[in-house]
């Protein structure tokens, strides 16, 4: 089932993560977990939707802006603190929402990529009861249930959903314009800080690499045909390469330093031992 097509048959504003079934799937199984998601997670809206082009069935999950400001509070998301009370970066905490930055603007104040961490942590977190059964599959006390379920195959994909009017600015903004520096918050912003982190290292890494090009090009131009230049210039150019790899590794490691400190990253501890994916085998 692709993607796209899933993109299509809803406005992005009323989906944050799409949750799709096989077209065997009975209708038993989806009132099964649909009302083990509302009674479990309350604050999650769900819609069910019946896709006419495959006959799949797939659970269109949202939640309320009260609901993310809980759950942001639960998950403990950093988010940027107001400069007239300290600015930086903390917590976020519902007892004192008044000190974040952007909080009055419910279209703004969560990124697309921190509402879907917020909902996808209800949906992994939604645990099963003493002697929980869904037809021959049974359930572990305290057991996660939407990732067994979906290792057994009964739901066939969880993803979130794009936003295409930032993927059409990222477009412009990144993709094509090749001669400009990369958007690098916009990309936090949308696709997370692990990935943000990676093209702002492949960006500086990119650019780094201009310098041994040069130097090599310059020693590889007015290198002399005998066997003893080439051996001096191997010898310059190893030597050259140790200097400059010495100071990129350093120079990375404050660049990295100051985006994990812009993306508040810089001393969040690390992550707890998740449970597998379904798809790793």
């Amino acid at each position: 089932m692709s993607h796209k097509a899933w993109m299509k048959t809803v406005p992005t504003e009323n989906c944050d993560v799409l949750m799709t079934f096989p077209d065997t799937t009975d209708d038993h199984t989806l009132l099964w977990l649909l009302n083990h998601i509302r009674l479990g997670i309350p604050e999650l809206i769900v819609q069910v939707r019946h896709h006419k082009h495959t006959r799949v069935y797939a659970f269109f999950v949202t939640a309320t802006y009260e609901s993310l400001l809980r759950g942001a509070d639960e998950i403990g998301l950093r988010k940027p603190v107001k400069a007239e009370f300290g600015g930086g970066m903390r917590s976020f905490s519902c007892e004192e929402d008044y000190i974040y930055e952007n909080i009055e603007n419910e279209l703004y104040f969560f990124t697309s990529q921190e509402r879907q961490n917020i909902i996808r942590y209800w949906l992994e977190n939604l645990r099963a009861k003493q002697g929980e059964s869904l037809h021959n599959i049974h359930f572990l006390e305290g057991q996660p249930i939407i990732p067994e379920l979906a290792a057994r195959g009964v739901i066939q994909q969880v993803f979130p959903l794009h936003e295409q009017r930032i993927l059409k600015r990222l477009m412009k903004s990144w993709v094509q314009a090749v001669c400009e520096a990369q958007p690098l918050d916009e990309i936090c912003d949308y696709f997370g800080v692990k990935i943000a982190m990676y093209f702002a290292w492949l960006g500086f890494y990119t650019s780094a690499m201009v310098y041994p090009a040069v130097f090599g090009s310059i020693l590889y131009t007015f290198t002399e045909s005998d066997q003893t230049s080439q051996d001096i210039c191997c010898v310059v150019f190893a030597i050259f390469n140790v200097i400059w790899a010495t100071l990129f590794l350093e120079e990375w490691k404050r660049r990295g330093a100051e985006f994990a400190y812009k993306w508040g990253t810089l001393d969040t501890p690390a992550e707890s031992i998740e449970e597998p994916r379904p798809q790793f085998r």
